[in-house]
């Protein structure tokens, strides 16, 4: 799958954040975040980060170590607080939200690492997803199931005795419990093989085809621009190039000095 067959946008998922669907299926932002400035003990890791997404977007945030990626999701998210700048999400302001109540209304964040909990069944822990809902979880998890298949025929296995790759889509998997509007992921194919990666790609595009604006942080970043509508170059904390996608992989100086050639 690549970036032109992402099609449709799924009402009920826009509805989380108040969204209409004539809304959701223009160019309505979903997220907008403005001058972002952040840190950990008082040294600062963002220095005006400024980003856009609407939910037909895939997102990719790339850059050099230490450019502040991961730090501007876990603002967004609320893990981070933020001394300066703003959020938005579905129009509505969400600045330093704590991530639960970010949770309810419509975002999830899966991290890099620790993202399952190793000892529970596949199963359970897409059941953990779920928790704050009132309804019945089997048509969400026989979804999940229809997204990533593999999961099926492992849903009594421990999520701890998988490969890396069918760990990630047990964590993509439980974040899609919540049916989330915006889905944030950090470094989602760290340490995978190339096929293997390219499959969480080819998920990734699907559920923004289900009507789930998306932004991950990625290492690799040719293979992450090439399935993106929107990028952005971070670095030392600030925006050095925003763009589509291709324009981004097309961009001699963005080649020459982030992606190594």
């Amino acid at each position: 799958m690549n970036r032109e067959q992402i099609t449709g946008v799924d009402g009920g998922m826009a509805a989380a954040f108040g969204m209409g669907t004539e809304e959701a299926q223009g160019d309505a932002l979903l997220l907008q975040a403005q001058g972002l400035v952040a840190g950990y003990g008082g040294a600062p890791i963002l220095n005006g980060v400024d980003l856009s997404l609407s939910i037909k977007d895939v997102g990719v945030i790339v850059g050099p170590n230490g450019a502040g990626k991961s730090t501007t999701l876990k603002a967004l998210f609320g893990l981070v607080r933020l001394s300066g700048g703003s959020v938005k999400i579905g129009g509505r302001e969400t600045t330093n939200m704590p991530p639960h109540q970010l949770a309810r209304r419509g975002a999830a964040f899966v991290p890099q690492e620790h993202n399952v909990f190793p000892s529970m069944s596949v199963e359970e822990n897409l059941e953990l997803g779920g928790y704050i809902r009132r309804d019945s979880l089997t048509p969400l998890i026989e979804h999940v199931y229809q997204l990533f298949p593999a999961l099926k025929e492992k849903r009594r296995q421990p999520a701890g005795e998988l490969s890396g790759g069918q760990r990630q889509m047990v964590a993509i998997g439980r974040a899609l419990m919540l049916e989330p509007t915006l889905l944030m992921l950090d470094e989602p194919t760290a340490g995978l093989s190339p096929k293997v990666m390219g499959e969480i790609f080819d998920r990734i595009l699907a559920v923004n085809a289900e009507g789930v604006g998306v932004l991950m942080v990625e290492q690799n970043a040719k293979q992450a621009l090439a399935i993106a509508s929107k990028g952005f170059v971070l670095a030392s904390g600030q925006n050095r190039f925003t763009g589509t996608g291709r324009e981004l992989l097309e961009d001699p100086e963005v080649a020459k000095s982030f992606l190594g050639g």
